[in-house]
């Protein structure tokens, strides 16, 4: 949702700043990388239970990711090869942030309740596969009612009050899963519009 309706007001905010960043010889690159260091980081404070200081580290790999476009911007340097290296590491940040929180409740919980956020990672990467994958089509896969920025914030709020992180994790899971259904429908009506006429008859 923030990623279609609030796309021009964030932007317009970290724009300037990108150019600032730029003007410090602090490339878009060196960004993302700082957000992937920072993701390892918290992923091994979550899984040693320290919850309040994942939360700081995941709100400090928000920073980065947030950036990294808006310096590239700045620099002339936008890319394809720019927005790859983007894509997969969201993803890398993705994966270790919900492995730490694995590790965490292995630890912590009794069951397999550390199965959920495996689940949710599982559910988050088809969502990403969704749009990469119709975009490479050349179908619009935006949307959903919990997309990663969504994601992002809900989670943060979990770490931040740790004694309702399941639940939060459970409602995660839910509506990725229903964000997963919204891409596919979106994708499938787009895809039935191209479709040629039928052959023969």
């Amino acid at each position: 949702m923030f990623d279609g309706n609030l796309r021009s007001a964030v932007d317009k905010v970290l724009d300037p700043i990108g150019a600032f960043l730029y003007r410090l010889k602090i490339t878009a690159d060196a960004l993302t990388v700082t957000g992937i260091l920072i993701a390892v980081a918290g992923a091994i404070v979550i899984g040693r239970g320290h919850l309040f200081i994942g939360f700081i580290c995941l709100l400090l790999t928000g920073i980065p990711d947030a950036l990294d476009g808006a310096v590239a911007k700045a620099a002339g340097t936008a890319s394809v090869r720019g927005a790859f290296f983007d894509s997969v590491s969201d993803r890398v940040t993705d994966a270790l942030l919900f492995s730490g929180i694995a590790w965490h409740l292995a630890t912590e919980e009794p069951g397999q309740i550390m199965m959920l956020p495996v689940a949710l990672m599982a559910t988050a990467m088809l969502v990403s596969y969704q749009r990469a994958k119709a975009e490479s089509l050349g179908f619009d896969a935006k949307g959903g009612i919990m997309e990663r920025a969504e994601r992002f914030i809900v989670l943060a709020i979990g770490l931040l009050i740790d004694e309702i992180l399941i639940p939060v994790l459970w409602v995660m899971l839910v509506l990725t899963g229903i964000t997963a259904i919204q891409r596919f429908v979106k994708i499938w009506k787009q895809a039935t519009k191209h479709m040629g006429p039928p052959v023969g008859g």
